[in-house]
């Protein structure tokens, strides 16, 4: 138990310290933009639902390969916030809620969002690449898939998930859900699947940069990261 107890110190430590202190004092006020997104996300789910609503929604935020690129950057951003028909909303809401507000208080709002629209942003370019490759190629798509609508907030959520846990030395973390990502490509091979692989590679790519302005200011010089940044210096 104390072994264990060591581990998930070693492992969330510093981001349970980070995120705790502004939690407590502001409670929800801490989390202006998460319950901005968690509420939008309620409504295009409720909205969507409804037979008067469906087509609105599916205009405004529904991604899919076969569109006009112009077109599916237009909806990208509103994409993020549509949850998958499909699936239970109350599981993509509570995902929403807790990745995207941890990271929020670690981050910031707009680092937050950022990182959010890279990876969703991933997802949705790869799914053209992927297709015009074909299914036979190692990284193709079915043509059918042209027809599938986007990962909506998953692949923002994975990708964040992956941010925060590498940011602040949750490494096993970040592996975690790198390898868990890989095993739902293995055990179930879809768009969706591959989407946030790509929105992994995407974010993989951030850390990297990430590391190389701590590692090489001078070669990649980066603002001052002081109080109310969010950003702890880089372990190294």
């Amino acid at each position: 138990m104390k072994t264990l107890a060591h581990w998930a110190r070693a492992e969330w430590g510093l981001l349970y310290v980070t995120a705790r202190e502004p939690l407590l004092k502001r409670r929800l006020g801490a989390l202006p933009m998460t319950v901005a997104v968690v509420c939008l996300t309620a409504v295009l789910q409720f909205v969507q639902n409804e037979p008067w609503g469906y087509r609105f929604v599916q205009n405004l935020g529904a991604v899919r390969a076969e569109d006009p690129l112009w077109l599916a950057l237009l909806r990208t951003p509103l994409s993020l916030f549509v949850p998958a028909l499909d699936l239970p909303v109350w599981g993509a809401l509570a995902q929403v809620l807790f990745v995207f507000g941890v990271a929020e208080v670690c981050l910031g709002w707009w680092r937050t969002l950022g990182i959010a629209y890279v990876a969703t942003l991933a997802g949705t370019l790869y799914a053209r690449v992927g297709i015009d490759l074909g299914r036979h190629a190692p990284f193709g798509l079915p043509w059918t898939d042209a027809q599938v609508v986007d990962t909506g907030p998953s692949a923002a959520v994975v990708g964040l998930a992956v941010f925060v846990a590498w940011r602040y030395g949750a490494y096993a973390t970040a592996g975690a859900v790198t390898a868990s990502m890989v095993v739902e490509v293995l055990v179930k091979e879809n768009l969706a699947g591959k989407e946030h692989l790509a929105a992994l590679m995407a974010v993989g790519s951030l850390c990297l940069l990430t590391a190389l302005r701590h590692r090489y200011p001078y070669l990649l010089p980066r603002r001052h990261a002081g109080p109310g940044s969010g950003l702890p210096p880089l372990r190294s």
